[in-house]
């Protein structure tokens, strides 16, 4: 078989979305001919761990850990919990921002470009060199965030006679957090340098929305192709029954953009407004979520539908969303999210239960909702449309007609997309 070697941060027992990309790649590639090799820190600070993803590493699959430095061990000396919030990403509004959580910020953002695994490049530049040539590989992937990660692909393309692919499950200068990151003018130079660096250089690019291709294809004449998170199928040995409350699930981090203050309104009004509606109603909250989240839902009066449900297992996870009665899709309502799909759309295509999604105007999530017929997508500004929407899939629920069938959803399927994927490797 062809080896590709494949350069991630997160593996199991990371948690979360960003392992779940490569790791479902990996899982079929050896049935495309293609033998995965893997390069890991060998002591990385995961926000959030599953141990049971460890289950569907293949076996005899060539791991190699290498010591990695990181900034955030150290900084957990100084505030545990502040560091493992802004490692997960969710970032506190300006003005409610403590003085510890804005140093921590503009440390973050200043003095480690393009982030806190940039001391894992050079060691790993060193090794792989050596390690490409011994096992000759001429096939290198990086995966970011961490964008560091790109880098040491640029070094190596740089070093080496090999074919690079960098595929970026998120945007890089164009994501929603980078903007309060307090970057000074030099330290967005640079992130802006090094972006290009590697789009210009990279032999191919992979993204996952539209958004960030027509982005990326804006900054490069190299070729973008995209290539979306997808779901696999899981086969539950229990019976899944439907919760009897009208419940409204969110699986996954509600950062503190992530709150739209008209949902949670609506809902306070039509409980004040339906008997019924206040009887069966229920709100669940899986994962971390934001104090201004949690601000929000408290200022509705809506604690007592509230059930908050700290991080669970990716199976669990595929459970609970397969017994809610409605599935909630939330994004920040801002430009640069435009092309943020969530990996957890594919797993709610999957659940077959009706999606509500939230997003920024011309988001890239209403493309596949609108293809596949599994929900319906709204904009921050349509607080009266929602409220329609919610009445409607009220009365399905109460006619026991809260149903979903999407369409064309094969087409998202891991194995499928692994079939596209291989076509850039070989």
């Amino acid at each position: 078989m062809k080896k590709v070697l494949i350069i991630t941060y997160y593996w199991p027992p990371a948690g979360g979305p960003g392992v779940q990309r490569w790791l479902k790649f990996v899982k079929y590639l050896r049935e495309f001919e293609i033998e995965p090799v893997l390069f890991i820190p060998k002591n990385p600070t995961y926000p959030i761990t599953d141990k049971n993803l460890k289950r569907e590493v293949p076996e005899n699959l060539q791991i190699i850990k290498r010591k990695i430095f990181e900034p955030y061990s150290l900084a957990g000396l100084f505030s545990k919990k502040e560091t493992e919030t802004i490692s997960s990403g969710i970032i506190a509004e300006e003005q409610n921002q403590g003085l510890l959580q804005s140093l921590m910020l503009y440390i973050r953002g200043n003095f480690f470009i393009p982030d806190a695994r940039k001391f894992w490049i050079k060691p790993s530049v060193r090794y792989l060199k050596n390690f490409l040539k011994t096992e000759d590989i001429d096939t290198v992937v990086t995966t970011g965030p961490p964008h560091s990660l790109h880098l040491i692909g640029l070094n190596l393309k740089k070093a080496l006679p090999i074919q690079w692919i960098a595929d970026f499950r998120d945007p890089w200068t164009q994501i929603g957090y980078h903007s309060k990151l307090k970057l000074s003018k030099n330290a967005q130079n640079k992130h802006e340098l090094f972006e290009r660096k590697v789009l210009n250089t990279a032999d191919k690019i992979i993204v996952t929305s539209h958004t960030t291709k027509a982005e990326f294809e804006s900054k490069t004449k190299k070729p973008v192709f995209l290539i979306t998170n997808g779901y696999d199928e899981v086969n539950f040995s229990e019976t899944i029954v439907l919760d009897e409350k009208f419940s409204f699930s969110h699986i996954g981090s509600l950062l503190s953009g992530r709150n739209p203050k008209f949902l949670w309104e609506s809902f306070r009004e039509l409980i004040a407004e339906d008997a019924e509606f206040k009887k069966y109603f229920q709100l669940r909250l899986v994962g971390k979520v934001s104090p201004e989240v949690l601000r929000s839902i408290k200022e509705n009066k809506l604690e007592e539908y509230l059930e908050l449900i700290p991080y669970v297992s990716h199976r669990e996870a595929l459970k609970l969303q397969r017994k809610s009665q409605v599935l909630l899709l939330l994004e920040m309502n801002s430009i640069e999210t435009r092309g943020i799909i969530p990996g957890k759309i594919f797993e709610y295509l999957n659940a077959k239960r009706p999606i509500l999604a939230i997003g920024p105007e011309k988001w890239d999530v209403q493309k596949i909702l609108e293809e596949t017929g599994a929900g319906e997508c709204f904009e921050y500004s349509e607080k009266e449309a929602v409220k329609v929407q919610l009445k409607k899939l009220f009365s399905d629920f109460k006619n026991g007609k809260l149903n979903s069938e999407p369409q064309n959803i094969a087409q998202y399927s891991r194995q499928m997309l692994t079939g596209k994927l291989v076509n850039l490797l070989r």
